[in-house]
């Protein structure tokens, strides 16, 4: 039988093999991203901690904070960040509610102000007091929003590593285009993460995790580094104690609670 009649059917095969390797691997992108964000972690968590931010020619300046997250019932999220030292910052707070469709309420307290006022979306690539984090990067994005790739594997801190592309569904709904993370596939904890804004070839930020010990059952994430890599500068995290599932309360995540620490203090570490 001539070859020429079967060309056809071998292409459609080919083409059907193809596709469907590209979709597994797809699922198991999205699978990956499903699986970091789904790590257990507690129903809640409390951290006291240190902030230090570094720059060239300057001391390093070192900033105390304490955070609570609390995760609701429907898929939503609290954080609250606060700062208790040096004096100039004590008293700040940012109170973080990340809802089960993937959008974000951020509200700012300053005590110099003595208000709270809510951050706008449009200020999502905001640096938060003077740090190298973002308005964004302290929320949390669900796998949903964004469209996943496997790039290989890679080691990271010593660990062999998925590499885990991600880029928004919706353009506007990140300040980056895309991020690229580095995951131990063991643990589901990322050791890097690059973050690409206007270059896409070219990251702007680097997230990296340099220490990590088991606490109460559940991998607690003890030093890490966000670096502008433009500046070179630093902004460290560094975790001192944390407790988790103290059954912290939810009046803790309301704007009342975010103007007035003395709410909070008695759940500190």
């Amino acid at each position: 039988m001539p070859l020429a009649p079967l060309l056809p059917l071998v292409r459609v095969l080919l083409l059907a093999l193809l596709l469907g390797a590209t979709g597994a691997r797809a699922d198991e992108a999205a699978d990956l991203a499903q699986k970091v964000y789904d790590r257990p972690n507690g129903r809640d968590l409390t951290t006291l901690g240190r902030m230090v931010l570094t720059e060239k020619g300057r001391a390093p300046r070192i900033r105390e904070i304490v955070t609570y997250r609390l995760d609701k019932s429907g898929g939503e999220t609290a954080n609250l960040i606060r700062f208790v030292y040096p004096e100039d910052i004590a008293g700040t707070g940012l109170l973080s509610i990340d809802k089960a469709d993937g959008d974000t309420d951020q509200w700012l307290y300053l005590p110099a102000l003595d208000r709270v006022r809510r951050i706008s979306s449009d200020r999502k690539g905001g640096r938060f007091v003077g740090s190298d984090l973002y308005f964004e990067d302290l929320q949390e994005r669900k796998p949903s929003e964004d469209r996943h790739r496997l790039l290989g594997s890679q080691t990271e801190n010593g660990i062999l590593c998925e590499v885990l592309e991600s880029v928004p569904t919706d353009p506007k709904d990140s300040v980056y285009s895309k991020r690229i993370s580095w995951i131990d596939p063991a643990t589901a904890i990322a050791q890097r993460v690059d973050y690409f804004e206007k270059d896409p070839a070219t990251p702007g930020k680097r997230w990296l995790l340099r220490s990590k010990k088991r606490n109460q059952g559940y991998w607690t994430l003890t030093d890490s580094r966000m670096i502008d890599l433009e500046s070179g500068h630093e902004t460290r995290l560094v975790v001192d104690a944390a407790l988790y599932d103290q059954k912290l309360p939810a009046k803790l995540f309301t704007s009342q609670a975010l103007a007035d620490e003395s709410l909070e203090s008695e759940y500190r570490p």
